[in-house]
């Protein structure tokens, strides 16, 4: 018994073992945080870098912008230990906006000068804007360059209906505005209905409370008063009795 535990042991530890060998590249990728943003917006999201290797740290990040969805506005956030370098390129088409025709677009850029170590991650913040409209999703392919000159290339964009790749392309998915939660009214026309219908039937009835309230007082008053004017007639007619007794006892007789 002792041995069949021991081998069951054994073959859960190498199983686990290979489980996590498998799974924690996964989690390794260069991706883009948060991974979804509304079309037509401005939007700052970061590139996440994790450090894949146990012996090398990584010197530079290269992330490249879709070049058939170029944006018009493209701005870094500083990262201590990091000197950000922007690349831009002529467009073949110029992109309309809303200060005239734009003739170029950021098609890259590349950060360096930093080291993240073994175990290690950094974000790199850059504020995109405005977003296209006419995708629904945008693809960053990015270089990570190593200390011993290794790279990898996070290029191998996801194909429908096939498994990840092993180097899969950072993305950011778009959805319409009024899809994507940020500061719209999410509840709808029926939903508004009932409320209003709730607010007038809350209205009718305080409005009927007020007046069977003000019915009562009204009643309680006319009760009082009622009580009130009796009281008062009983103490007029016992007042008048012993007045009439008083006068005649004090009249002579004849």
């Amino acid at each position: 018994m002792n041995t069949v535990m021991r081998r069951a042991t054994a073959l859960a530890a190498v199983t686990g073992a290979a489980v996590l060998a498998t799974a924690v590249p996964a989690f390794a990728h260069v991706s883009v945080q948060p991974g979804n943003a509304a079309k037509g917006g401005y939007s700052t999201v970061a590139f996440k870098v994790p450090n894949e290797d146990d012996k090398a740290s990584t010197i530079k990040v290269e992330v490249n912008l879709p070049g058939d969805h170029p944006i018009a506005s493209v701005s870094v956030q500083p990262v201590p230990g990091w000197t950000a370098q922007i690349t831009k390129t002529k467009l073949k088409t110029p992109l309309k906006t809303g200060h005239g025709d734009l003739t170029e677009a950021v098609t890259k850029i590349t950060w360096s000068g930093g080291k993240i170590k073994p175990g290690e991650f950094q974000q790199f913040p850059v504020s995109l804007g405005p977003l296209p409209e006419d995708t629904d999703q945008l693809v960053f392919k990015a270089l990570q360059t190593y200390d011993n000159k290794d790279v990898v290339r996070w290029i191998e964009e996801q194909q429908k209906g096939e498994e990840e790749p092993e180097h899969p392309a950072p993305v950011l998915t778009l959805a319409d505005a009024a899809d994507d939660g940020h500061g719209h009214d999410d509840a709808t026309s029926d939903d508004k209905k009932d409320d209003a219908k709730a607010e007038a039937v809350s209205a009718t009835g305080d409005a009927a409370t007020e007046k069977a309230a003000s019915a009562d007082a009204g009643d309680t008053t006319a009760r009082v008063l009622g009580i009130v004017g009796i009281v008062v007639g009983v103490l007029g007619v016992a007042f008048g009795v012993v007045a009439g007794r008083r006068r005649g006892k004090g009249t002579p007789s004849a």
